[in-house]
């Protein structure tokens, strides 16, 4: 986003603050937005880290990834197949809820 904007709003008798708030932000909400979706859709994946860090603590560390790979594991291929189902429409379903998010924020 261009820093003229803000200069511009100091020089009008903005604040630091009121500019944030009413140039800054709007102007990189879709920005701030995309960051988010795209790091949902990172956090979604996340297998190795959680492994790593908390480890497979059954009912405590279990995340989606952990899931489908433990039930892969113990042979369980159509669990493992619902649960990928489950994550993949999770991910088009935030992915078409913030495209129409930002589609009413331009409007």
């Amino acid at each position: 986003m261009d820093k003229e904007l803000e200069y511009a709003a100091y020089i009008l008798g903005r604040s630091e603050i009121e500019t944030a708030l009413v140039i800054t932000l709007p102007l990189a909400k879709r920005g701030i937005l995309a960051g988010l979706v795209l790091s949902f859709a990172r956090s979604i994946g996340e297998f190795g880290a959680t492994l790593m860090l908390a480890g497979n603590i059954q009912g405590k560390t279990n995340t989606m990834s952990i899931s489908i790979y433990n039930a892969f594991q113990s042979g369980n291929d159509e669990l493992a197949k619902v649960l990928v189902l489950i994550l993949i429409l999770m991910s088009l379903l935030a992915i078409t809820l913030t495209g129409r998010f930002i589609g009413k924020l331009e409007a």
